[in-house]
Formats: C-alpha cells, structure tokens, sequence
C-alpha cells in the first residue's frame, strides 16, 4: 500500500483519479470470463473464440472507445491458414543397414513432434540426409553462418536450439529462438527441420512441446517471396543422442564444435523419409481495436498503443481425471486482456492529447500472427504511434519493488518508465530472465518491425515481504508445470496487488507518453531504429 501511494501523491489530479480506478476487482471478474471452460481456451477460429473477441469488443465499447477495426467495427479480420497434419506413429532413420525407428505423435512419450510447414496438402521427404547445422544461424553482423560451404538443399537440418554468446552468456536473441530457425532453414532450401530440444536452451520442458502442438497449426496466408520447408519438428534429446549414435557420431562432440565461428556443418551419413498428409483449411478470427481519440486537434492524429494477446491453445482430448483437456491460459493471457481492459477504462477518465489505441490480437500462440497483421495493417500509420505497452502473463504473485523491462535501452520510452516506477519506489531492470528471449516472442516484437517502440514491463522477481529468489521459484513452478498446460486456470487465488501496481504504472507510462511534446525516439543503432526512420506517417 505505501508503493500505491507514493505514486498517486507525485502523479497529477487528471493520473490520480485515473490510477485509482484499476481495481483488481475489476481485473479478477474479465479473468473469470475470459479464462471460463465455455471459451474452450480460445484457439483462433473456434467458437470459444468468438465468444472472447465479442466479449473485448462489446467492453471498449461500453467504455466509450471508439471502432477502430474494418468497415467502422471493432474487428480487425485476419485470415489464417489451418493445417492439420496426420503424423504417423513411427518415423525411420536409415544408414546403410542400420535404421533407428523414433515415436512421433503428440503423446508425451513421443521422441519427435513433427508439424506442416507448406501450405500444400501433403509435406514428404524421400531418403533425404540429415546434416547437422549447428545452431541453424546466419548472422552477419556477428561474423557467423552455420550454412557456409554446405548445401542443404532437399536435406533436413538438425538444429541447436538457443544462440552463441552473442551478448554475453545466456542471453537469446531472435536468433536463438525456433521460429528463426525454421525460416533460416527454408530460405537455405532445406526439406525439413529438426530443432533438438533440452530443458535448458528451450527454457521450457518437454511437455511444452508436445502441448503446444497438440492442435493444429496456424500461418497467415504466403507473402510473395515466402519459403517454406516440407515439414517443421522438434527431436527430444534422448532421441537426437541416438540418432548421432546411429553413424557412430557423439553429439555432445558435435554441439561443442558448433561453438566456434569456424564451424562447418556436419553430415550425419543417415536419411530419412516421411509422408505427411496436411488437411488445409481457411478460418477467419480478429484482432479486436478501439480508439479513444486525443484531446489536442493536432495530436490526436498520433496514439499510444496497448496490446494483448486475446487468443490461446484450444482444447484436445480430455484425459480424466488429470485433465478435462481445456487449456483455459488464464495467466497466459486472460490476464494481459483483463489488466488492459481495465488500463483502458482508466484512461478514459484522464482523456490524453494524444488518442489511446487498444488492440487484442488473435493467434500469438501460432507465432504472432495477429499482431504481425496488425503492424502490416495499423490504424494509423505505425510511425505516428508513440510506442507499444504489451501485456502478456501479468505479475499474479503480489506486489514488488523491483521492476523488470524486457529491451530495456531501446528507446526514450525507457526514461518514463523509469520515473513512474521511481515514483513507486521501484528499482528498473532488464529482462531478469534473459535466457527467454521474452522480448522476441511476445507481440511487442511485431511492432517494433515496424518502428514502433516498445514498452514491456513486469514487476519482478523481488517480492515485498518475501525472501530473496522467491519470485524466481514462482516463475520457475509456473512454467514447469502450468505454462501451455490445461492448469493454466483461474480460482481467484491470486494476489492481484502487483498486477494492480504494474497496471497503474502502465496507465501512467501511456499517459505521460500521449501528453509529451514529441514522440520517443529509438536508441541510435538499434535493430529496429530504421524501420522508424522508413515508416511513412
């Protein structure tokens, strides 16, 4: 309570009566909802879905928001691609008179987890040879390419997840995630990918895997230019260790020699062949988008934006008692949505010069789909948006006195991140978790493609009245057991004070940024400063 209100006696009248109104309250009841069994764990294009979409939408417009979405309505339709592959139960690897037969499936006990990756109707591989690529990297600006000398062209890659040191040890970048890795992959002509999976460089276990593509997989329609490979998959350890051993290879050895830039990519003397039957269907979800328009004729034109994910995993197969297979994603997002529902009223009673846009978006568990059609599709031109607020799983342990800041350096936006949580008696950091790769996987990302900066923030990991690493142990628990888990549901258990604090300091960052003389500006050489640069307004 005395973080609460240190920062409403240093924040104006207009920001105080405003923070004031986030309740968690409020927040609790639009989780209760949005987390419900009867929304089915809204995967884009299901009924449950819908019903969560005409939820977001029917709320910004009792608040008085208004549309912002196409033809004068709160949606913003985004079409997706389905893609329902028939895996088969087993998977043979070959080497001369030696085979290897590996699970694949969606079970727990599976040894692949194979996907579509083409949007044909049948992804097939004939004898094709596996080459170890190393970490699948091509960076330049690092002095590093796993491909160099190799020719992968109609061969399947297997794949180091994570990235090298590029900034220090622990620290992943956009190329140390998965979806970079299977786009590196095709656009070097490869037939397929296989992404070996550890606890460690994932970050997330095994489970997390075979959860996360329990249904089937989602893409926005081909972009001209677009390469695609024949299928996409993950290989468990234990697995990837036996199909090394397969040609008398040690993959301990192998991932070592991938350390170095003098790497060069290694052919395991095996192939493999696969016949996957894709069922392709067009469906159609939304991201949901409403305006509060500026105060100041002039500004109004420009707008700070709120985004969080409306969409998660759907359901599968119950398997009672241990699950009613309903992946509810109360924490992830339910409560990003439900804490911007409740940010946005706020706002409404201290109306800024410049206009306040809330977007939901659709399919971020499909790889950031809706907000990638979003940046491609803003309501304004994207260089007239002041920055990016993202929420994505809030702070659900109680309150803190820290604060973590995923890009923190990025841009001017920082420095009134900064105040505002001084003013809360609250120390800023990076990203506490580094080894994520948070900032390259949540919607934020898709923005900043676009030049939009980026404001994503939770309070963390040191908790008041708690010891030191209990937050860690929170987390830690979370995503062991609960993350793209039928868990991941709502009971009204959860402190809801840190939220509120995060919440408050959010409505005050957005506020202050809406009023500024000018918009913030991105730190000179950063990735994404030229996108700002370009950006037509």
């Amino acid at each position: 309570m005395i973080l609460a209100i240190a920062l409403l006696l240093a924040a104006s009248p207009a920001e105080r009566a405003a923070a004031n109104r986030i309740t968690a309250a409020e927040i609790s009841g639009h989780i209760r909802f949005l987390s419900d069994d009867q929304l089915e764990g809204r995967k884009p294009g299901q009924p449950g879905d819908e019903l969560a979409i005409k939820y977001l939408a029917s709320q910004l417009e009792a608040m008085g928001y208004q549309p912002a979405g196409d033809n004068g309505t709160f949606l913003q339709s985004v079409p997706l691609i389905e893609m329902g592959a028939d895996v088969p139960r087993d998977v043979t690897f070959t080497a001369q008179a030696n085979q290897l037969v590996l699970h694949a499936g969606n079970g727990m006990e599976a040894d692949l987890v194979l996907g579509a990756s083409a949007h044909k109707d049948r992804g097939s591989v004939k004898d094709a040879g596996l080459v170890f690529a190393g970490y699948g990297i091509t960076a330049p600006e690092h002095g590093w390419d796993d491909y160099k000398d190799v020719d992968v062209r109609g061969k399947v890659v297997v794949l180091m997840n994570f990235n090298p040191p590029f900034q220090g040890p622990g620290v992943r970048l956009w190329y140390g995630r998965w979806d970079y890795k299977y786009e590196n992959a095709a656009r070097h002509g490869a037939a397929g990918a296989l992404i070996i999976h550890t606890t460690e460089s994932a970050s997330y276990p095994w489970q997390v895997v075979v959860t996360s593509s329990s249904t089937p997989r989602q893409d926005l329609p081909p972009a001209p230019g677009d390469k695609f490979m024949e299928f996409r998959g993950w290989i468990a350890e234990p697995a990837a260790i036996r199909l090394a051993q397969l040609t008398g290879k040690d993959l301990d050895e192998l991932r070592r020699s991938a350390g170095s830039k003098d790497f060069r990519a290694v052919p395991l003397g095996s192939a493999m062949s696969l016949d996957l039957p894709v069922h392709l269907q067009t469906i159609r979800s939304a991201n949901v988008i409403g305006i509060l328009p500026g105060t100041d004729p002039a500004l109004r034109r420009e707008a700070v934006l709120y985004t969080a994910h409306h969409d998660h995993l759907g359901r599968v197969q119950p398997v009672p008692p241990a699950t009613d297979g309903i992946f509810n994603g109360a924490l992830d997002n339910a409560s990003g949505c439900a804490t911007v529902l409740a940010i946005a009223r706020a706002a409404t009673f201290a109306p800024p010069k410049r206009s306040i846009i809330v977007a939901f978006v659709t399919a971020e568990e499909q790889g950031l789909l809706g907000s990638k059609w979003l940046a491609q599709h803003p309501p304004i031109p994207a260089n007239r948006i002041a920055a990016d607020i993202n929420l994505d799983s809030v702070n659900r342990w109680g309150r803190t006195t820290d604060l973590g800041v995923l890009g923190l350096g990025k841009s001017t936006a920082d420095d009134v991140v900064r105040k505002v949580a001084a003013e809360q008696g609250r120390s800023v950091h990076g990203d506490p978790q580094p080894d994520r790769g948070s900032f390259y996987r949540s919607d934020m990302f898709s923005m900043a493609h676009v030049g939009v900066p980026p404001v994503a923030v939770k309070g963390g990991p040191d908790y008041v009245g708690r010891p030191k690493g209990w937050g860690e142990e929170q987390m830690l628990d979370y995503e062991r057991h609960h993350y793209h888990q039928p868990s991941d549901e709502y009971h009204g258990d959860w402190d809801l004070s840190g939220d509120v604090q995060d919440a408050q300091l959010q409505l005050l960052v957005g506020l202050r940024l809406a009023n500024a003389p000018a918009l913030p500006s991105w730190t000179p050489g950063d990735e994404f400063e030229a996108a700002r640069k370009s950006a037509s307004r």
